[in-house]
């Protein structure tokens, strides 16, 4: 066997393997980001939908790789005696103290709203796509282990890396 040839057949064996590996991690990133993608995980202002929590925790893992949420210090109240005046950002003072007074109740256009002077963008079709994206990661991860399956000699090994793909992150977790 030539020296080219070993070299395949490791890379393919090494390939197999930690591709069986990490299918579990990759399904979890894939589904778990295609929810965030449309903000199922979290409860934005002005909207009565609360998320699940094991959605919120599953959340919460992808992007900061623990499920214990960090304690959020509450706003402080913008308290300024009336009158008072206070200085913003851009250094013109506010007649009553309070920020919100600075900026003005509409866009002076009337395009509705902006965000520093651009209109605001249709994101709905980024989000769509990139739930296109997820679904063909999670297919094609599925379908690169069924073929692990189809065409290894060892079904026993691959079963049992497959596992140790989910428990090694499990016990992590207790970490």
């Amino acid at each position: 066997m030539s020296t080219t040839h070993r070299i395949l057949k490791l890379s393919r064996t090494v390939h197999l393997y930690l591709g069986v590996f990490m299918v579990p991690a990759l399904l979890f990133f894939a589904i778990t980001g295609g929810l965030q993608t449309f903000s199922l995980h979290e409860t934005t202002r002005g909207s009565s939908y609360t998320p699940p929590a094991w959605l919120a925790t599953l959340a919460l893992l992808h992007k900061k790789q623990t499920t214990v949420a960090p304690m959020r210090r509450a706003r402080p109240a913008e308290t300024a005696a009336p009158g008072a005046g206070s200085v913003t950002a851009l250094g013109g003072a506010t007649p009553n103290g309070s920020a919100a007074a600075a900026r003005p109740a509409s866009p002076p256009d009337g395009q509705g709203d902006h965000d520093g002077g651009r209109p605001k963008k249709n994101l709905l079709p980024m989000k769509i796509f990139f739930a296109l994206v997820s679904i063909s990661l999670c297919l094609s991860t599925l379908t690169g282990l069924y073929m692990a399956y189809r065409y290894s000699r060892r079904p026993l090994l691959v079963s049992s890396i497959l596992i140790a793909g989910v428990v090694v992150p499990l016990v992590l977790l207790l970490f």
